[in-house]
């Protein structure tokens, strides 16, 4: 699969780029930021996949969160792909919350959605194996997001066994299924059968998780969404039923913003490098 460079800034010692490919699983071309730190010059090195939230592309996380210096000392890749498909030919929606922008890390099955909204299989399959034959990258992969890319990581850490060694969160849509963005993004996306919506959410995904990775949940507690969308109440509540390993940490004064996920990007780094590298 042929990828273009269009994007190329030094940084800390590595570069900063962003590449265009297009999808076979989205049918559209697609950008993915790929920070490699000095280390990648003379080794292969883990990967961590960082998924964003609602309305942002590939540019939020690489230009306000301050990760490349972490990834610079830690000696891990940071592989931000865009939120959703893109084109004048896939499916959107005039509210910020559904379409383009807000594809929600899962494939969808409704018209006119299904056609290109396949998220899920993007992150898991196609994108790894994009970057792991096209730069120094091992098999050893972590994921970590922001809000709907929190829950994206959450679910897609949840779903495929295996296939991550650690995963972590900043203020994540924790439990879709029972708050007013995801029902919205369900519904258009899945049908109205909430069965379905099971599989794309993480509180429900818990209680038959078999594998029992660490979640690391950071939530900011002046979080302006933190009551009506993220609820990590119910997080907390599903991991203690489960018995399943969960680090919550509330900060105060926090807020939604990348001031939040800046402050603490540099300890989810050192995790994942951890699990990553052990």
């Amino acid at each position: 699969m042929k990828l273009e460079r269009i994007e190329h800034r030094a940084c800390f010692g590595g570069w900063q780029d962003v590449y265009r490919h297009d999808s076979a699983v989205l049918g559209c071309a697609m950008n993915v930021a790929v920070y490699l730190p000095p280390q990648a010059e003379r080794e292969r090195l883990p990967v961590l996949y960082w998924l964003s939230g609602l309305t942002c592309t590939e540019q939020n996380f690489i230009a306000k969160a301050g990760a490349q210096r972490y990834a610079a000392e830690h000696g891990v890749i940071v592989v931000a792909p865009d939120t959703s498909p893109r084109g004048e030919a896939v499916a959107d929606d005039p509210a910020y919350d559904l379409g383009q922008g807000a594809g929600f890390y899962l494939d969808a099955t409704e018209p006119p959605w299904a056609a290109h909204y396949r998220m899920h299989d993007y992150v898991v399959d196609e994108l790894p194996a994009l970057v792991e034959a096209h730069f120094p990258a091992t098999a050893a992969r972590g994921i970590s997001g922001h809000s709907m890319g929190g829950h994206g990581a959450l679910t897609i850490a949840l779903r495929n066994l295996g296939r991550y060694r650690s995963v972590s969160a900043f203020a994540p849509i924790v439990a879709p299924a029972q708050v007013p963005w995801g029902e919205k993004a369900f519904t258009a996306y899945l049908g109205p059968d909430r069965a379905a919506w099971a599989r794309y959410d993480a509180t429900e995904l818990l209680k038959t998780a078999s594998e029992r990775l660490p979640l690391l949940v950071d939530q900011g507690e002046a979080d302006e969404f933190l009551a009506t969308q993220l609820k990590p109440e119910l997080l907390r509540a599903a991991c203690a039923k489960a018995n399943h390993p969960l680090t919550l940490r509330l900060h105060p004064g926090y807020d939604h913003s990348y001031y939040f996920v800046a402050s603490f990007i540099g300890e989810h780094i050192a995790w994942h490098a951890r699990a990553l590298k052990g």
